[in-house]
């Protein structure tokens, strides 16, 4: 029965992760603390387990996912390079700023800033068609459409900057952050932002699950039975992302934020 469960979720937290390039540890993670609560088999489930299986999980599913996405062509690869330069070494200042933090009552606000940041997508945006201009132009070929968009290097290395800060710091994965701000600072088509985003999620869980399994965090015999359902979960999730129109992607990528949003709420209200 647990052995059926772990695939299961795996399996369902990496399509969900991979369809919408936030990773999946934002539904993983609640849903391991929720069974080890409720359901015998879980004992095992402490927060620093639930957090190494985590971040190993997402190493298998962005890994399935981005390989789908590379194939297809769908990964600006040279811009999640420049990102990575900033959400790197803030991932590492905010889980350095974390202890001296009250998260709870952070968490509290900053659940409300990832609904306003969903609730965003309901404004009308210029035409994906504009004129771009600017040095670094990016042109990409989605469903039948041309896409272009312009990345600023100095805003894009700050921005990921401050994303990588505050994924360290609140713990969540910096995807629920960075692809609405592709989508809506840099003009991304929403295909593109997640693909993009589940080849940046690879190198940073990577990283953060190597200093896990250094710290002696990770329960190995747990996390194999996760690897298989993220795995094929990851591959799932990015076929099916490129059947499904941009605009459905955006509704499932905003529910998906308010649902991130309440749980953050109702973390900083109960903790």
């Amino acid at each position: 029965m647990v052995i059926i469960l772990c695939i299961a979720i795996g399996m369902l937290t990496a399509f969900i992760g991979s369809l919408v390039g936030l990773g999946g540890g934002v539904i993983l993670i609640p849903s391991l603390l929720m069974l080890n609560q409720f359901v015998p088999g879980f004992e095992w489930a402490t927060p620093q387990a639930i957090v190494g299986i985590s971040l190993i999980t997402m190493v298998f599913t962005s890994l399935s996912s981005s390989l789908t996405y590379l194939k297809e062509g769908r990964v600006d690869y040279k811009t999640a390079i420049l990102f990575l330069t900033g959400s790197i070494p803030g991932s590492m200042i905010g889980s350095w700023l974390n202890q001296f933090m009250e998260t709870e009552v952070f968490s509290l606000y900053f659940g409300f800033l990832i609904i306003i940041i969903s609730l965003l997508f309901f404004l009308k945006r210029t035409s994906k068609k504009r004129n771009v201009t600017g040095r670094n132009i990016r042109t990409f070929h989605v469903n039948g459409e041309d896409y272009q968009y312009s990345v600023s290097t100095p805003f894009a290395f700050l921005l990921s900057l401050v994303v990588g800060t505050l994924s360290g710091l609140f713990g969540i994965g910096g995807g629920s952050i960075m692809v609405p701000a592709m989508i809506l600072l840099f003009g991304f088509p929403v295909h593109i932002a997640t693909a993009t985003s589940m080849f940046m999620i690879f190198f940073v869980s990577f990283i953060g699950a190597g200093t896990h399994i250094a710290l002696g965090h990770i329960t190995w015999l747990y996390v194999f039975f996760f690897i298989p359902g993220a795995w094929i979960g990851g591959r799932l999730g990015a076929k099916t992302n490129q059947l499904l129109r941009g605009k459905t992607l955006e509704w499932i990528l905003r529910i998906t934020l308010i649902i991130i949003g309440l749980r953050m709420i109702i973390n900083g209200l109960t903790a």
